[in-house]
């Protein structure tokens, strides 16, 4: 590893450390030329699928992007930094494990929803409403009696209210 202070060629560990998770290891460095110390952190480098747009482009997965697409579907929801980092690990996980050199962005998007769908209602919602592309309230009625339909009455708080009017229904 060269010094990123003089730029030599032979730098020495002098420490390596694994990181909390385990899925790096920090090495702290020591360089023969200048004696300036440095940390360097080593990972696995696994080959994640080319994802295939909509229109055709292929691109390289970005974790950032897969993150920004969880914070948005879940702004302001109750919601831990520690749960939807493990749903973006697991969103990884999956697309590993699909063993594919090149996977359709709609795949990648039903990964996501289905971690959603286990996180927060309001933010699965938010997602599929763009993910999906609703047209009208009647797509996200659609989805959302799905929802209710397919999720336990005791797993999350309702979406809509007990004592809140149905949209579709006006109150006498």
């Amino acid at each position: 590893m060269h010094c990123p202070f003089c730029q030599h060629q032979d730098t020495r560990v002098i420490d390596s450390r694994v990181s909390d998770d385990g899925a790096t290891i920090r090495r702290r460095r020591v360089c023969e030329a200048c004696g300036e110390r440095f940390s360097t952190l080593e990972t696995i480098e696994l080959k994640l699928p080319m994802i295939i747009k909509g229109d055709g482009r292929r691109e390289a997965f970005d974790a950032r992007k897969l993150r920004v697409g969880f914070d948005r579907a879940l702004q302001k929801r109750p919601v831990a930094e520690e749960q939807i980092e493990a749903a973006v690990r697991a969103v990884v996980h999956q697309l590993r494990m699909t063993a594919e050199r090149e996977l359709p962005s709609r795949r990648v998007g039903e990964f996501v929803m289905a971690e959603l769908r286990k996180l927060d209602h309001v933010g699965y919602v938010r997602f599929a409403s763009v993910y999906r592309s609703f047209e009208d309230v009647a797509d996200f009625r659609e989805e959302l009696d799905r929802l209710e339909r397919d999720i336990p009455g005791d797993a999350q708080l309702p979406l809509l209210g007990e004592d809140e009017p149905r949209p579709d229904k006006k109150k006498r």
